[in-house]
This record gives structure tokens, sequence and C-alpha cells, in this order.
């Protein structure tokens, strides 16, 4: 990577259980906030979720919303947020965002998956009249289809430069930042809106499904649902949100005294090839150690790393396991590596959970805090290691880099590396 052009970030826009911006989000995880709460959906009942408050019409006129999607809606606020953190102005006059042309702009969003809701939501309303098509929505098509959330926010900003959605499961986060980058790097565009979205919580499938796997989590207290490395975790808690970021290469984000959050400095992305759910730690390890060699980096340059697990029996151990392969059971001094895990807080987010994972943790290079991961009561012995911070955020002597992971179904590995600059 050192040939091409570095590429940092500049702008954070996001919406979470707990916080509808970055100094609110990283507050509440400083201070333990969880942000699941009850939740009730058609077919399933009650249940627990990470539900979001952002104000949607802040960007996006009511007519615009209704006619769109609840992942479109979420998409436009943190576009526009990650813009204005960005210090970036549009002119739609001038066909310009901070000085770049529209058509030099790039949408690059992960998703899990896109269309459940608005087909269930469609099959429902109908199934009110006898199953009169007539009542059938005629917005679904552009509704459903899988660029949906990025051609939205093309819409409402008026960009006319590439956009697209990137399907990566629960690793999509991660791909939509990965891929960003790329296109910067490739001379493609010159600036990228880079992330991912979920609108999981309204569709009762996921909660189903989750349901009769026996892996949808559950707890008498919903803000401890979610519990990554607890022996009593019983399973994942669905969560919406979202989280881009404004991309520039390192050069124009200098030359115009940009606020930079990191760099990033290293990814890779794999595959299991072996089960449909079930991770694989020796896949998940290679990943890692392939993201940290494409970045110069040993295992002694990484201070933080942000874990995936979920709160499903085995998924966490299966990264644990990947963790100790890759960083032994514990470091020392300067060279220790701290682990920490974002879905305690706010459940799994799906395809934003890389991104908005990673945000709540980039504020880290400037208060060497790193939050906790709460919940976890009783340690799982399988899921112990010398650095995994619980209960309470811990202040560091150091920290430079960030190792993000984000793990989905079918097999699907994604690592991305930020240093400080």
């Amino acid at each position: 990577m050192s040939n091409l052009p570095r590429v940092v970030i500049t702008g954070v826009g996001l919406t979470s259980p707990n916080g509808n911006d970055l100094p609110t989000f990283r507050k509440n995880l400083l201070a333990g906030v969880s942000g699941v709460k009850p939740y009730n959906i058609r077919y399933v009942g009650d249940t627990v979720a990470g539900i979001c408050d952002f104000e949607v019409t802040r960007h996006q006129k009511r007519k615009e919303a209704r006619r769109g999607t609840r992942a479109g809606s979420i998409s436009v606020y943190c576009a526009r947020e990650a813009l204005e953190d960005a210090g970036l102005t549009i002119d739609n006059e001038a066909g310009t965002v901070g000085g770049r042309v529209k058509s030099r702009i790039g949408t690059y969003i992960g998703i899990t998956e896109h269309g459940n809701v608005e087909t269930e939501n469609e099959v429902h309303n109908v199934a009110g009249f006898d199953y009169d098509l007539s009542f059938w929505s005629h917005h679904h098509n552009p509704r459903t289809v899988a660029n949906n959330p990025a051609g939205e926010v093309t819409l409402n900003l008026g960009l006319t430069g590439p956009a697209y959605c990137l399907g990566g499961a629960c690793a999509a986060g991660n791909l939509g930042l990965i891929h960003g980058m790329q296109m910067l790097q490739l001379g493609e565009v010159d600036l990228a809106l880079a992330g991912g979205v979920s609108e999981a919580i309204h569709t009762f499938g996921i909660f189903a499904s989750f349901a009769s796997q026996g892996a949808l989590g559950s707890h008498e207290d919903p803000t401890k649902a979610s519990r990554p490395f607890d022996l009593s975790r019983n399973g994942i808690v669905v969560s919406e949100g979202g989280c881009l970021y404004t991309l520039e290469r390192m050069d124009d984000a200098v030359a115009r005294s940009a606020k930079i959050y990191g760099e990033v400095i290293g990814y890779h992305v794999n595959s299991d090839a072996s089960d449909f759910v079930l991770p694989n730690a020796e896949r998940q390890a290679e990943c890692m150690t392939s993201a940290l060699e494409k970045a110069g980096l040993g295992i002694g340059d990484v201070d933080l790393v942000n874990t995936h697990a979920t709160s499903t029996s085995l998924g966490d151990l299966q990264e644990s396991d990947a963790l100790r392969r890759v960083f032994g059971d514990s470091h020392d001094g300067e060279s220790r590596v701290f682990v920490n895990n974002t879905k305690s807080f706010i459940g799994h987010t799906m395809g934003a959970a890389g991104a908005l994972e990673l945000a709540g943790n980039l504020p880290a290079f400037d208060d060497k805090v790193v939050h906790a991961s709460i919940n976890v009561e009783n340690l799982d012995p399988g899921c112990a290691h010398a650095g995994l911070v619980l209960g309470e955020a811990r202040q560091v002597s150091r920290m430079d880099t960030i190792l993000n992971l984000s793990f989905g179904m079918l097999g699907i590995n994604s690592a991305v590396i930020i240093r400080r600059v």
C-alpha cells in the first residue's frame, strides 16, 4: 500500500441506539450507557432491540422519507452529518461539495441485506385486502433494490458520482470503508462517503430466524441482553443504525487543513469456506495477520482490537481463539494489546456494525481511553484475554493503532487498521 495515495477519515456521521452523533455516542460508551430497549414486532411479539431516534426531517422532507426506506433515511442522515463534520459545504449552484464536483464524489454503503422490510410490509398490507394486488405499493421496486440506501443519498445530495451498496453480511460496514478507500487510491473519485447502515429491526424475519436457531438474545433487563464473552450469553440483540465516513486523500485533507480522525493503513477480507454460520478461528486469524502485513505492522504495534463478538455461544469462542492465535495470551508494558467490544452497548447493528463500532473507538486517539465491554458479569474462561477491558473504561499510555474486526454469515471476515495521524 506504500505506493498508493494515503487515505484519511475527515468526517463522521452516525446514528446509534445510544447516540446520534460521535460526541454523544462516545460519552455513553465511556459512561457504560446501553441503548438496548424493550421492543415488540409483529408475529414475534415482545423482545429487545437497539433502536435509533435520530431526527429524520433534519435532512429529509416528510414526503421523501415516506417514499423511501428506513435504511435510506439512516444513510441520508449519516451522509449529511459526515459532510458537515468534515467542514464540507454543499453548493448546489456550483455543483460542488467542498469544492469537489459532484460527479467525482462516490457513495459506498455496506448492507447486510435490503428489501426484506418493504416486502414484509407489503405482503402484510395486501393480506388485509384479501391479497388484492391493486393495494401493492408502486414504490416497492425502488425501495427494495439493493442499491437503494446509496441511491437515496445521491437523490438527497444531488451527487452524480458512483453510488452503490456492498452486500457483506455483518462485515459490510468495514467493506464500505475499504471500498471507499480503494476508489480514492485508484483516482476514481476525489471524495468518498463510505461505511454501513442497517434497518434490521423492522423485519420480523431476522428475529424469527435467530429465535429458531436459538441465537436470539434475551434478559429480564434489556440493557444486559447483549453480553459478549459472558458465560450466560444467549444470543444476538438485533439493532439498527448507521455510520458513514467522509474519506479523502491525505494530501487533499492537509491542503485544506482538515481535522483528521485517522488514516486507513491496512485491511484484509477473506472467507472461511467451511460453514454457513459457524465462524472459523483459523480463517479469522489469517484475516488479521494479512491486514497487519499489508500495514507493515507487527502484533506489538497494535494498541486496541475492537472485537466483532455477537454474544453467541460458539461465535465468541471462535473469535477469542483467533485472537489468541494472533496475539497470544498476554502482552506486557507498552506492547500490550487491549481488547473491547461495542455490541455490549448497542447490540448488533448488522451491516452498520463495522463502521459504527470503529467510530466509537476513534476518539481514543485523542483521549487515550479504551471504552469497556459491559455486561460481562461472569467471564467465559474460553473468551479470556489479558487485554480485555471489562466493566469500566481504562486510561492507557499509548493509543496509535486500532484493529477493527467485523465478520459475517457465509464465512466472510474483514479487518481494518486505522492509525493516529
